[in-house]
């Protein structure tokens, strides 16, 4: 493996005023003898590695640059999946040197898509994603201890609001499902499932905007079977029809 040095001056001057140079470098190395240099490590005035490019795939382009604090604590790694000369991937790291966040541009258009949250103990907690690459992130997936997807929450109209919540059971299949529709922030629509959300099962309905439901529609092989109704809103059914 060859290595190169190169050395750069930075001098600070303001009027008169005269600061003494620093001095920063720039190791160059060849990791597979083809007379090519395929890493970079940039260091700073004190000395130390404060960024390293590669180029894993020997083909001349950087596609992995990783950036460090300190003494080598490494903060942030960068890869470029698709070898275009952009950066699309991104792993951050938290202060015990594990990924605390990826970023992912899935388009490869520059633009971050997908963001994934680890926990202390290294296991994924949350993953966002922006559906339609106007910057906020609709959709969000929450996970529990054994990284089990346990609820999704979803902003359908694009309006900023979450308005519809998922749940999941320990299967990892939809049990439920609840819906704002009238845009005040607060579910008013509940539809529950069977054959992992494969048929409703029950759908109840908050139709005076108290917070509790007032109509149920009970279902039977899919099919509506019957519906309750509490017209005088005290949480007691006052009236059946069957279908």
């Amino acid at each position: 493996m060859f290595e190169k040095k190169l050395f750069w001056t930075f001098f600070l001057a303001a009027g008169l005023a005269w600061a003494p140079p620093c001095f920063a470098e720039v190791n160059e190395m060849d990791s597979n003898f083809d007379g090519k240099v395929d890493q970079w490590q940039h260091m700073s005035a004190d000395g130390k590695v404060v960024k390293i490019e590669y180029d894993g795939d020997f083909n001349g382009k950087v596609d992995q640059v990783e950036y460090f604090k300190g003494d080598k604590k490494l903060i942030r790694v960068e890869f470029d999946i698709n070898q275009d000369g952009a950066m699309d991937h991104f792993q951050y790291y938290n202060a015990k040197g594990n990924v605390g966040r990826i970023e992912k541009s899935s388009k490869m258009n520059g633009k971050i898509d997908s963001r994934e949250f680890f926990g202390a103990s290294k296991k994924l907690k949350k993953v966002e994603f922006d559906d339609n690459g106007d910057g906020a992130f609709e959709t969000v997936q929450f996970y529990n201890d054994q990284e089990k997807l346990i609820r999704l929450e979803s902003d359908a109209n694009s309006d900023g609001k979450t308005d519809r919540w998922s749940y999941f059971g320990g299967s990892g299949q939809i049990d439920r499902t609840a819906f704002d529709t009238d845009g005040n922030g607060k579910p008013d629509q509940w539809q529950y499932y069977e054959k992992g959300g494969e048929v409703i099962k029950k759908v109840e309905y908050d139709t005076n905007g108290d917070g509790k439901a007032d109509r149920w529609e009970r279902f039977s092989g899919g099919k509506l079977s019957k519906i309750e109704l509490d017209r005088n809103f005290d949480g007691k059914v006052d009236m059946t029809q069957k279908k």
